[in-house]
């Protein structure tokens, strides 16, 4: 009794009570029509719309006491916090160690971005790349450039300037079982093949194509506009196309504040365009998906194909989207305390929505393609939605799912139990493979369910065309060991051939890559989880 009242006690003072309710008191019918209009803030908006970027202050040596300060204060917290978990038990239920000292590193440390410039917490951002990546795939970085297409809406001044001279990157990222699926000896000594013979290899036995009905998944990337790129969201990535069993393709758009909006999108439509007009890969059996930012840019894509009458993917997966650059939503404060995305300052220094809006901030605050929630859902292919309970985003996305369902929308909402902001990324919580394991549904069978005329076939130019895209000298292995190796397409071939490969071992690829879990204790607890049915 005294220690449990010794743990509330504690928790209450550090403003992280673990019986605080990740939601606010109004329900999604009286926050909903605070959403409807484009141009007009809630208000509880937490954002002025008077901020313009501003540089950082001018460091002098009278700053140089704060970053040891910062550093101390830091491992004190760090300390306080591991001390705590071990008398008293952690923050949230289901945490551990692991996440108990992730959330201890982040917390409150918004407070302290005076100390960094844009460089600085990239460079921080970027050692994730050290992390072991998630083995059994293979990796192909492209380079391609950006034509004028033509484009309407809100980038067609944009698309006018485009001359095919600038360069957008991104990276392949294909499954072991799958790259074995997608070879034969015959295409992997010979590329100058015919279409016959293409048709022929992907045909099954049977007379099926089942491969070549394939998914081909266009990946978005958070990091709020500002920061992360394709490689360093690999731990995402990866898994993504070994659960779907799909080709995936991660775009590097350009970043805030060097690039703000519209120009990210821009950059998102013309990798879409690449994928349905350049390698005729049909809309069909496209599925989009992003993380944070790159969720809300993924919807944002939707948004202006639907608006410009261009042809739309099959279906999205959003993992913890931010659709909402108002910060508006109640549980920017009540989850403030468990979640590792720490809330903007009050002055533009780093603040992400003044990067990614700059001078335009007051006037496409509530636009429909930089914050979602705002906009019509209408026509909109089948969502996934996923989220934690514990993050700061949680209210906004319930509000999406709600919002997109009674627009007629198909709808899959997953609530994670006590997990934080895309906590996909985080391979040591036992609930990533139950996340994976959805998309692999959702992908498989939830989208044929739903749509009878996807994934289409896709055609003998096309296949040579993906095949030209991911199988080329740039392709390299992630070993089993998560390292990255440059080895070419010869040497990816005869280290794939001497790979001991069996495809009945499918369980054991997927989850080679997370910790182990004693036999039989439950894979995740979902506090909440609704399918919208189709109107």
């Amino acid at each position: 009794m005294l220690r449990n009242s010794l743990r509330f006690l504690y928790y209450a003072l550090s403003s992280a009570s673990p019986a605080a309710s990740p939601s606010g008191c109004k329900s999604l019918s009286t926050l909903l029509p605070d959403y409807e209009t484009p141009g007009v803030l809630p208000p509880s908006a937490r954002i002025d719309r008077t901020l313009r970027p501003q540089d950082q202050r001018p460091w002098n040596l009278w700053d140089m006491w704060r970053y040891p300060a910062f550093a101390v204060g830091k491992v004190a917290c760090l300390v306080r916090d591991i001390v705590a978990y071990n008398i008293w038990g952690p923050r949230r239920r289901t945490w551990g160690i692991e996440m108990t000292i992730m959330n201890s590193l982040m917390r409150d440390v918004s407070r302290h971005s005076a100390l960094a410039d844009i460089a600085m917490v990239r460079m921080v951002m970027g050692l994730a790349g050290l992390v072991p990546l998630p083995a059994d795939a293979l990796v192909t970085p492209v380079t391609f450039r950006v034509r004028k297409r033509n484009l309407r809406g809100i980038i067609q001044a944009l698309d006018a300037q485009e001359t095919g001279q600038r360069e957008l990157s991104g990276e392949w990222i294909v499954g072991k079982n799958l790259w074995h699926a997608l070879q034969s000896d015959h295409r992997s000594m010979n590329r100058q093949v015919d279409e016959e013979s293409i048709l022929v290899q992907s045909t099954s036995v049977d007379g099926s194509s089942e491969r070549q009905c394939s998914r081909v998944v266009l990946y978005i990337h958070g990091g709020a506009y500002c920061y992360s790129s394709a490689a360093a969201q690999r731990m995402i990535s990866i898994p993504l196309s070994k659960y779907t069993d799909a080709r995936v393709f991660a775009i590097n758009y350009r970043l805030a504040p060097e690039t703000q909006f519209p120009g990210p999108l821009h950059d998102v439509v013309s990798a879409y365009m690449r994928l349905t007009e350049d390698l005729q890969v049909p809309s069909e059996n496209v599925v989009v998906a992003g993380d944070s930012a790159g969720g809300g840019l993924c919807l944002a894509l939707l948004l202006y194909l639907r608006d410009n009458a261009y042809s739309m993917p099959g279906g999205a997966i959003l993992f913890s989207p931010w659709v909402d650059l108002t910060l508006s939503c109640p549980s920017w404060e009540t989850n403030a305390a468990y979640d590792i995305v720490p809330s903007p300052g009050p002055d533009a220094h780093l603040h992400p929505v003044v990067m990614y809006l700059g001078d335009g901030l007051q006037r496409y605050l509530t636009h429909p393609y930089a914050s979602p929630l705002f906009g019509r859902f209408e026509g909109l292919p089948p969502l996934l939605i996923q989220c934690g309970e514990a993050e700061v985003l949680r209210d906004e996305i319930e509000l999406l799912a709600h919002k997109a369902s009674m627009a007629g929308v198909y709808v899959q909402h997953e609530i994670y139990e006590d997990a934080v902001h895309v906590f996909q990324s985080f391979p040591f919580l036992g609930l990533v493979n139950a996340a994976f394991a959805s998309c692999r549904d959702f992908v498989s069978f939830k989208l044929s369910e739903l749509q009878d005329s996807s994934p289409k076939l896709l055609g003998d130019v096309c296949e040579a065309r993906l095949g030209d895209d991911i199988d080329n000298d740039n392709v390299r292995v992630v070993r089993g060991d998560g390292m990255e190796t440059c080895a070419g397409r010869r040497g990816v071939q005869e280290h794939m051939r001497h790979e001991s490969h069996d495809e009945d071992d499918y369980e054991s690829e997927l989850y080679s890559w997370t910790s182990p879990r004693t036999k039989g204790d439950p894979v995740v607890s979902i506090a909440g989880t609704y399918e919208s049915p189709l109107c």
